[in-house]
């Protein structure tokens, strides 16, 4: 059965490729951004060309994921257009590069908003629906940068990833209950076919990062060099894209509780099966083990 998609932060990088890629499974999809009619209309434009070339049913749509009122707008207008919301696909993120202590708190916060309460603010407008008929499907866009190898200078997007990792696996178990399914997708450091790094942003406090500069040198730009050299030449963003649309064809309750796309291996994947093995006996401990189940697909793996 095709799905009603919401993808946040579809202007560019994952948020685009796995917007079309979902549409051209024949799924209809609403590629969630931000000032459609301002810097991303042209991201607009590229997404109702692609729609009208590729004969696919893709839907820009206004959603400002730091605004609780234009996220609760743009899911209310899904609804009413399409009746329901099947699938919410957690991807608006925002990436900083420069030394903890030269980023304001301000700015600290403002990672933390994009990356982590933005998915508070979207579950919040869509949750109620998804319980409302006792199923549907939440896929988290986390980073293997929450568990793997951790350069320096990437502190604010390291916590935030981890953050948001730590609500979407408390946020599984409890909407389980509703029959609701929740998938984390681990992608690794893609550094070349996406954004991140081109439109990182850097600390204001100017005089602390030139201290660090002065004791660094040009060594954070070997790192991420090297970083960039991790991966295969052929490692491909897109890929990323087309392990979401395979966890959102599959049926219910036979999704995996997480998929990882590293092609440079940090080691975050056995890191996160570590911490499954703990999650999964903690729960046995407990006597409940069936809360890692959906309640629509007992008897499956979580």
């Amino acid at each position: 059965m095709n799905k009603v998609v919401v993808v946040s932060g579809a202007s560019s990088g994952f948020g685009a490729m796995t917007a079309r890629a979902l549409a051209d499974a024949g799924h209809r999809v609403y590629a969630g951004m931000r000032a459609t009619e301002g810097r991303n209309a042209p991201a607009v434009a590229d997404a109702r060309e692609y729609a009208a070339d590729h004969g696919v049913d893709l839907r820009p749509l206004e959603m400002d994921v730091a605004e609780q009122s234009s996220v609760d707008r743009a899911v209310a207008a899904i609804v009413e257009e399409s009746g329901r919301v099947d699938v919410v696909v957690h991807n608006a993120g925002h990436m900083v590069l420069g030394p903890v202590e030269a980023f304001t708190v301000e700015q600290v916060a403002a990672v933390y908003d994009v990356n982590v309460l933005s998915t508070q603010r979207l579950n919040q407008a869509v949750l109620p629906h998804l319980r409302g008929r006792g199923e549907g499907l939440v896929v988290w866009v986390g980073s293997s940068s929450a568990r793997g190898g951790t350069p320096p200078y990437l502190g604010p997007y390291f916590a935030a990833k981890a953050a948001e990792d730590a609500l979407a696996v408390s946020c599984a178990v409890e909407l389980g209950r509703f029959g609701i399914d929740s998938v984390i997708v681990v992608p690794g450091s893609f550094t070349t076919g996406t954004n991140h790094f081109a439109h990182a942003g850097s600390p204001d406090r100017d005089d602390v990062a030139a201290e660090y500069a002065e004791r660094f040198g040009d060594t954070i730009d070997t790192v991420l060099k090297r970083l960039a050299g991790l991966s295969p030449a052929d490692a491909d963003p897109a890929e990323v894209a087309r392990e979401i649309t395979r966890v959102v064809d599959l049926p219910a309750g036979q999704r995996p509780f997480r998929v990882y796309i590293d092609p440079a291996d940090d080691g975050a994947e056995r890191v996160y099966e570590v911490g499954e093995t703990v999650r999964r006996e903690f729960y046995d401990r407990i006597g409940m083990p069936e809360l890692l189940v959906p309640v629509t697909a007992k008897g499956a793996d979580a």
